[in-house]
């Protein structure tokens, strides 16, 4: 099916002229009198929309690649206007390992085990992929599924975890190794004056058992305090054994094991030196030593991550078996994204596995796209290893050596990341050394006279954990927010000499109903606006594909996502959500046409909230023609805004270009959420009205709406092939 005539099954006439204009009618909500001067003399930036715009990919559930990715909603979802892609890779985010291809070679191929690398040059290309569980993890908790658990407190004495063998010496090519940690943290205070350790093989000849001084881990006061016999040496393989760390009990919330100096020994039966690096713990307990001498474990053991005590690890080995396939989770193929058109004809941005998999995986990626002559530009090195807690400069040495791997076979590509989840991230519990993850992770690519193995700086983008405050204040924060992160970041030390992506950005990261309202609109068209007039190079918006409303943290916030089609029960798309339309708006209105630079202009209107917050915002682009199209922002949750635009050059005031001027409008006039809990939907669903007003008259913006105002030589040409 066509594109036209999916939209037209739907319902969908993108061009409503049969709804009155809203600017002409009558209104039960308060009117303010705004202005906005747009300084076409000030600061502007550059862009080609079709390549600043983009959307996200992401892996799914089982079963979902064939039933979400359909040639129908595919079809909708680039109905949108947005072409450039990312693809994003869940399985970093769920501690797995990822075989992009299911033909490769394990390090030990005859108990398929071991290392994993998938072959560059496979016989067939299926339309999923997937991810490998790591049966050495350490982490009780992860940012994907979150079904896994940890094996340091599983309570089985045959399984153990492992830190990754990649940050040994002998890979990175430093002189030293650095340390190693697992970090306990207990939901309140425990009495603690021992440890239980029940160790395999590599095992810590010296390591440090400390406890953590704060209020909690956020607290700029707070360090790492050795207990008073938590300094420790061992000469030989110790087993098991308990450790007084105190002469009495401390009260400890948090608990770190800092691992110093590797035995560098493996099990008799080993052939692989990767065995023998790093270290590995089979069980730990930590508590009191009673009057009777037993130990008194305040560690939860269990296998699941609700039934043990949460644990936090360096790093993790990808080692890993064919049994560890895990089920639930399916990655498009590299093959089926391009299959499909999910590029939309331009260079698509590539995630390749870091953190959780081996180099020589990621290099045979990079050889596989080449060999495929695929269009990739750049490709992403890891997903969100800030919220995974490794010390930047550990995610830094694997980085260096997968880049150094990858440019061996591809040096055509560009490399960058990290893709954090949050430029802002803080580095505890690895604290020592600053507290900006992203400042020590370029600040130790410098000194390894290797920043330019940085080809693109990324991020995530999520601006609010708490989606039940007032819409409104939302968004006139998150302007400020953005501005701060991007600040913030430039002062850590990022250079601004190379590319700033948003590889992900959405209104929260826990699904609610703010998600799918019409202020959403509003803030996918700020956070494009405002990273575009800083200088940024893409965002990408998350939810490309179809979803259903869910409730992922908080009671209060209600059922939704972020999408631009809301699905039915069998997963295809059947509601264009506000996102749909504000992106759509953006590529086909605001910044049409698409392939074409523009220079782009940041205003505020006169009209502020108690905090001296701008009411409304604007975007302005001047198109080769000399049409400018100005994008107007309405954050004002009780009030429409009659809001006057005024054009200043560098000789005095100017005009709006043309005799007339079109008017895209979106707001709640257009669109209703039925609030049903998992059954919500929108009750009221229209595409934005148009209408034309005289270039400089003045437009009414009606409370929380998105508004396009253009004018210029383009609107003259489509007025006159209107006719009459």
């Amino acid at each position: 099916m066509s594109i036209p005539s999916t939209l037209a099954a739907l319902g969908l006439a993108l061009a409503s002229r049969a709804s009155p204009p809203l600017s002409h009618s009558p209104s039960t909500t308060p009117t303010v009198e705004d202005a906005l001067t747009i300084d076409l003399a000030g600061p502007s930036h550059v862009i080609l929309p079709a390549m600043a715009l983009g959307e996200a990919i992401d892996g799914a559930l089982k079963g979902q690649v064939a039933e979400i990715l359909t040639p129908r909603n595919i079809a909708l979802m680039k109905s949108s206007g947005l072409r450039r892609t990312t693809y994003r890779l869940r399985t970093e985010l769920g501690i797995e390992a990822w075989h992009w291809s299911d033909e490769g070679q394990w390090s030990d191929p005859t108990r398929r085990q071991g290392y994993w690398t998938s072959s560059d040059h496979p016989s067939g290309h299926p339309d999923v992929t997937w991810g490998y569980s790591l049966p050495r993890r350490g982490d009780t908790i992860d940012q994907a599924n979150d079904t896994g658990y940890s094996r340091l407190d599983d309570g089985d004495l045959a399984t153990f975890w492992k830190s990754n063998p990649y940050l040994d010496h002998r890979f990175t090519g430093r002189s030293s190794n650095r340390p190693q940690w697992v970090v306990v943290t207990f939901d309140k205070p425990q009495q603690i004056d021992a440890a239980r350790i029940d160790w395999a093989e590599p095992y810590a000849t010296v390591f440090e058992v400390q406890y953590w001084s704060g209020r909690d881990e956020f607290d700029r006061g707070g360090r790492w305090v050795d207990f008073p016999a938590g300094s420790q040496t061992r000469e030989r393989f110790p087993g098991d054994e308990t450790i007084r760390l105190a002469p009495s009990p401390l009260a400890v919330r948090f608990v770190r094991i800092l691992l110093t100096r590797s035995s560098d020994t493996a099990p008799s039966t080993s052939q692989d030196v990767r065995d023998r690096l790093g270290y590995a713990i089979s069980e730990l307990g930590l508590g009191i030593v009673g009057a009777d001498g037993a130990f008194v474990d305040a560690i939860r053991h269990g296998a699941g991550r609700n039934l043990q005590t949460q644990v936090n690890v360096s790093s993790t080995d990808p080692w890993h078996r064919a049994i560890d396939r895990d089920p639930q989770t399916e990655q498009p193929s590299l093959a089926f994204m391009f299959r499909k058109g999910l590029n939309g004809g331009l260079p698509l941005m590539v995630p390749a596995g870091v953190f959780y998999d081996t180099p020589e995986n990621a290099a045979a990626e990079a050889s596989y796209i080449h060999r495929q002559g695929w269009p990739v530009r750049r490709l992403e090195l890891g997903e969100e290893p800030d919220g995974q807690f490794i010390a930047p400069e550990d995610y830094a040495d694997l980085y260096l050596e997968a880049a150094r791997r990858i440019h061996a076979v591809a040096p055509e590509l560009e490399l960058g990341g990290p893709s954090m989840q949050g430029a802002l991230t803080d580095t505890w519990p690895v604290p020592e050394g600053g507290r900006s993850w992203i400042g020590r992770f370029v600040a130790y690519l410098r000194q390894q006279d290797a920043l330019d193995q940085l080809q693109f700086f990324s991020f995530e983008h999520y601006a609010f954990d708490d989606v039940c405050e007032p819409l409104g204040k939302m968004l006139r924060d998150e302007t400020q927010l953005l501005d701060r992160i991007l600040d913030q970041t430039i002062a850590a030390g990022v250079p601004t000499s190379v590319p700033w992506v948003i590889s992900e950005y959405g209104l929260s990261p826990f699904a609610g109903r703010a998600m799918s309202l019409v202020p959403s609109a509003l803030f996918s068209a700020d956070v494009v606006g405002h990273f575009l007039s800083r200088g940024g190079d893409v965002a990408y918006m998350f939810g490309a594909t179809p979803s259903w409303p869910s409730n992922q943290a908080f009671p209060c916030a209600g059922y939704g996502d972020m999408m631009l089609f809301e699905a039915d029960a069998k997963g295809q798309s059947r509601w264009p959500m506000p996102m749909y339309f504000a992106e759509k708006t953006m590529m086909d209105d605001w910044g049409a046409p698409a392939d074409q630079p523009h220079r782009l202009w940041a205003a505020a209107g006169e009209t502020r909230d108690a905090q001296g917050r701008p009411m409304v915002l604007a975007y302005a682009l001047r198109r080769p023609d000399g049409a400018l199209s100005v994008m107007l922002l309405n954050r004002d949750d009780d009030a429409a805004h009659v809001m006057t635009l005024r054009l200043k050059e560098a000789g005095g005031t100017a005009r709006f270009p043309g005799n007339s001027a079109s008017v895209v409008q979106y707001s709640p006039a257009q669109y209703e959420w039925l609030d049903l809990g998992v059954n919500s939907h929108p009750a009221r669903d229209r595409p934005p009205v148009r209408f034309r007003i005289a270039p400089d008259a003045p437009v009414r913006l009606p409370a929380m709406s998105l508004t396009v105002v253009t004018a210029g030589p383009a609107e003259e040409g489509a007025e006159r092939q209107a006719g009459p």
